[in-house]
C-alpha cells in the first residue's frame, strides 16, 4: 500500500509542477493556481501516508524526488516543446539509474 500512496504523491507532484509552467506566463488564468496548490498539498499528504505505510524515508525521497525530475523533464519537452539535449537525457538516465540503485540496496532480506 505504501508503493501506491508513493505512486499518487509523485503524480501529484508532476502536476503541481507541471502547472507551475503554466501560471509563469503573463496574462495567467486564476484556476491553475488551485492546481498547484492542491496538486503540492496532495503530495505531501500521500508522502507522509506512503512513510506511515512503513517506506523508509530515503527510498520514498529518492523515487519521489527522481520519478518526478524525470516525468517533468519528458512532460516539459513533449507538452512545453522545451529542449531535452543528450547531456540532459544523459543525467535522466543517471537519476533513474541511482534511484535504482537506491531502491536495490533498501532491499531487506525475507524474514521466515
Amino acid at each position: 500500500m505504501g508503493y501506491l500512496f508513493l505512486a499518487l504523491a509523485i503524480a501529484s507532484e508532476v502536476v503541481a509542477t507541471t502547472f507551475l509552467r503554466v501560471v509563469s506566463g503573463p496574462n495567467a488564468p486564476w484556476w491553475p493556481y488551485i492546481v498547484v496548490a492542491v496538486g503540492y498539498v496532495l503530495s505531501f499528504v500521500m508522502l507522509s501516508q506512503t512513510l506511515r505505510a512503513g517506506v523508509p524515508l530515503g527510498i520514498a525521497y529518492a523515487v519521489w524526488a527522481g520519478v518526478g525530475v524525470v516525468l517533468v523533464a519528458l512532460i516539459s519537452w513533449l507538452v512545453f516543446h522545451e529542449p531535452l539535449t543528450l547531456l540532459q537525457i544523459g543525467g535522466v538516465v543517471l537519476v533513474i539509474a541511482g534511484v535504482g540503485l537506491l531502491e536495490l540496496g533498501g532491499a531487506r532480506p525475507a524474514q521466515s
